[in-house]
């Protein structure tokens, strides 16, 4: 038997207990709080240090975006519903020459743990903010692209945030966007279908942990912004390897300013 092996089992055994947290967190534990921010911080406080093992397997095409996404010295860029920094830190090697990176959040106990991996990655020009994405204090046109990876979901007022985006984004600078949703019951052409089977087991299934689907997100993405790349996919969800859960990604820009 191979040195290595003993570690490997202990490493396999160490990930299914933090996927057994992160499981009871999504399924059992109750979500208790009387504003938004207390709801949130009930659901991902005691799973905060799991989060992003669990998620990778979850919360497809947060990369294709990233991928696509062009980084200039001088830029700006914020990144709302940042969660534990894992979209900025995955990209770090790009971010050099920006003036800031700002990692937005309401959930305290994810940005403690964002700002712990930006400390072990020495990233000097990003930082952390624990405030409502829908009541960000920024000056208007001041940012050249906004990220919503999974944050307009957890976002009661989500219209109201793709509203600041527009609001502090520079003209012609970038939004983009990678969530769940489902599809209208009669899309607009070119866009996929869902059944009703689907539309109703999706919405339910993650409303139980406060995720809140939307048929309106691309809608009103593409009312706000010039639209520069959208699909529709269907992804893998741990523990159910039979089913496939729907999300899209955005990329877009906010129209400049006329002459």
């Amino acid at each position: 038997m191979s040195e290595s092996a003993p570690i490997n089992h202990a490493a396999s055994a160490k990930g299914r207990l933090s996927d057994l947290r992160v499981l009871w967190h999504l399924m059992l534990h109750p979500v208790k709080g009387r504003t938004h921010e207390d709801r949130l911080e009930s659901f991902y406080g005691g799973q905060a240090g799991d989060y992003d093992s669990f998620r990778e397997r979850l919360l497809h095409g947060r990369d294709d975006v990233l991928e696509h996404l062009q980084f200039s010295p001088g830029m700006s860029w914020v990144d709302m519903g940042a969660g534990t920094g894992r979209n900025v830190l995955q990209v770090a090697d790009r971010l050099t020459d920006l003036k800031q990176v700002l990692l937005v959040d309401l959930s305290q106990s994810m940005l403690n743990v964002a700002g712990e991996k930006l400390k072990e990655r020495r990233i000097e020009n990003a930082s952390c903010l624990h405030a409502d994405a829908t009541m960000l204090n920024l000056p208007a046109e001041s940012v050249d692209i906004v990220t919503f990876f999974y944050s307009l979901t957890m976002i009661p007022n989500w219209f109201a945030a793709i509203e600041l985006a527009h609001r502090i984004l520079k003209p012609g600078g970038t939004i983009a966007v990678a969530d769940f949703y489902v599809s209208r019951k009669y899309p607009d052409v070119g866009h996929r279908r869902h059944s009703s089977l689907a539309r109703l087991f999706w919405t339910n299934w993650f409303s139980a942990d406060g995720v809140y689907l939307s048929s309106d997100h691309p809608a009103m993405l593409e009312h706000y912004f010039q639209v520069g790349s959208f699909s529709e996919r269907f992804g893998k969800v741990p523990y159910m390897p039979l089913i496939r859960a729907p999300y899209y990604t955005f990329i877009g820009r906010k129209a400049e300013a006329a002459s």
